[in-house]
């Protein structure tokens, strides 16, 4: 599971302690929410239903889903399952193709969503073994349903305006920057990451 509201704050408080501009921010805008998913292969592939697509959208291509394939679905289930089938549900050629890569490497043992590396890295390039994701879609998964404490997702455009808004820069940074900026975070970049994403558009900044 992710990081908790406890562990969340906890980090946030320490970061504040570093950072002046941070712990400014913290003042004005309280606390974010924790972000929290499930451990396991529907976790990524709820991740592949939603790629470009609205939340609306993907619930309801979630929906049909479970509606087709059974609320406990499996990998072999949805391998077996046929493109008109998954075509209707809502799930285009190539998100069929990306969910059939996630769904055959679980099914063959050749990844295990509970034994992950410990490594952050070596965490991120087994996920990205999966046809359809990305270095992005690994630590969001990393942070929010495994609750990694030190992923950082520069790559990320709220991330990088919502650090570029905290410390008080004239422009958003790129994604090299970004992730120089934080380095002085660790181990604790997960809790930063959490709060960019409160502190992007955030009125009271």
């Amino acid at each position: 599971m992710g990081i908790g509201a406890d562990e969340l704050n906890a980090a946030l408080d320490a970061l504040a302690l570093r950072e002046a501009r941070l712990a400014e921010a913290l003042a004005r805008t309280g606390y974010p929410e924790p972000r929290i998913r499930e451990r396991g292969w529907r976790t990524m592939l709820r991740t592949i239903v939603g790629q470009q697509v609205s939340v609306a959208a993907a619930n309801s291509i979630w929906r049909k889903l479970e509606g087709t394939l059974g609320e406990d679905l499996s990998p072999e289930e949805l391998l077996a399952a046929e493109f008109d089938a998954l075509r209707a549900c809502g799930l285009s050629r190539q998100k069929q193709d990306y969910a059939r890569s996630l769904c055959a490497l679980v099914s063959a043992e050749e990844l295990d969503f509970d034994a992950l590396p410990a490594d952050d890295e070596e965490a991120i390039a087994q996920l990205t073994r999966i046809k359809g994701i990305g270095r992005w879609s690994a630590e969001i998964y990393l942070l929010f349903a495994e609750g990694r404490p030190d992923i950082w997702p520069a790559g990320d455009l709220a991330v990088q305006a919502g650090i570029g808004r905290i410390l008080g820069l004239a422009e958003r940074p790129s994604e090299k920057q970004t992730r120089t900026l934080a380095e002085g975070w660790r181990p604790y970049r997960g809790a930063a990451a959490i709060f960019t994403w409160h502190c992007y558009n955030n009125a009271a900044l």
